[in-house]
């Protein structure tokens, strides 16, 4: 499987100001020389506190930044050709941290068809591709409820049909979970999963929760700009000293894995999910 996007020696910072009788800012980098492929149908789960860089390597995947250095492309497209930008966001849509600030119109249906209206899709199409993407996040019962008397997570999964309406080949989904009560992220994942796993959407999700991330096929974890672990989950997760040491947690299941081994109880490190962590612990009562 080839790859949808590939980010060549990545570097960004935000363009300096002037401060008053003050000179000039010195340059921060937020990014510093990324490198890092995703590819086609892969879910890649980016972690990172905050100020790590993670949101502004996601906002670079579909040209909403640019770098100061380096190259992003999108399916051999670069993404700093302006000419391109179109074909660019086509492939590569994007969902935020509130939805709120995503969803335009007052008819949950009308909002998913927004994007097309603008593209010019002609009617019988954009009445199929709502009907299919609402179909696809669950919330077709709901296509005539106004978004206001939505939940959260439901508000997020219109946002999410949006988007998937456009028929994007990749969705960057920037810590959609961010605002969500407990109920509201399940909802929103389970979409994100089926969407990978049943239409082979490629997702990559821009996270600060251990257990969504977990279920990746892939994380990637950033400090500083820079990217310091690139693995599956279990081996990403093993590194519990190290992932502390640059502010992040791991999954709880790992964690008590990681205590008891410290502890002189032979477990593998590398659990990750509740269920591994029942099944070790019982083969270790057994014995």
């Amino acid at each position: 499987m080839g790859n949808i996007i590939e980010a060549r020696e990545v570097r960004f910072h935000y363009r300096n100001e002037f401060e008053e009788n003050a000179g000039q800012k010195p340059i921060k980098e937020i990014l510093k020389g990324i490198n890092l492929d995703i590819k086609k149908g892969e879910f890649v789960a980016i972690l990172g506190h905050n100020g790590s860089g993670k949101s502004t390597i996601a906002k670079h995947f579909n040209a909403v930044l640019l770098p100061c250095g380096g190259t992003v492309y999108v399916e051999g497209i670069d993404t700093k050709d302006e000419t391109r930008l179109f074909d660019i966001r086509q492939r590569v849509g994007m969902v935020f941290q509130n939805p709120d600030n995503q969803i335009v119109a007052t008819i949950v249906e009308e909002d998913v068809a927004f994007a097309l209206e603008n593209l010019g899709v002609e009617p019988d199409e954009m009445r199929k591709r709502v009907d299919e993407a609402l179909k696809a996040v669950g919330m077709y019962e709901y296509r005539e409820h106004a978004p206001h008397q939505l939940s959260g997570g439901q508000k997020q999964r219109v946002a999410i049909a949006g988007i998937i309406a456009m028929r994007p080949e990749c969705i960057v989904l920037d810590e959609p979970t961010a605002m969500l009560d407990p109920k509201g992220r399940r909802e929103v994942l389970k979409t994100i999963r089926e969407l990978n796993r049943e239409y082979g959407i490629t997702i990559i999700l821009i996270t600060h929760y251990m257990d969504e991330a977990a279920k990746a096929d892939r994380v990637v974890v950033m400090d500083d700009g820079r990217i310091i672990f690139d693995d599956v989950p279990r081996e990403v997760f093993s590194h519990v000293e190290e992932l502390k040491a640059v502010g992040l947690d791991v999954p709880q299941v790992t964690e008590l894995a990681y205590e008891l081994k410290k502890n002189g109880l032979e477990i593998d490190g590398h659990i990750i999910t509740e269920e591994e962590c029942i099944e070790a612990l019982v083969k270790i009562l057994k014995d």
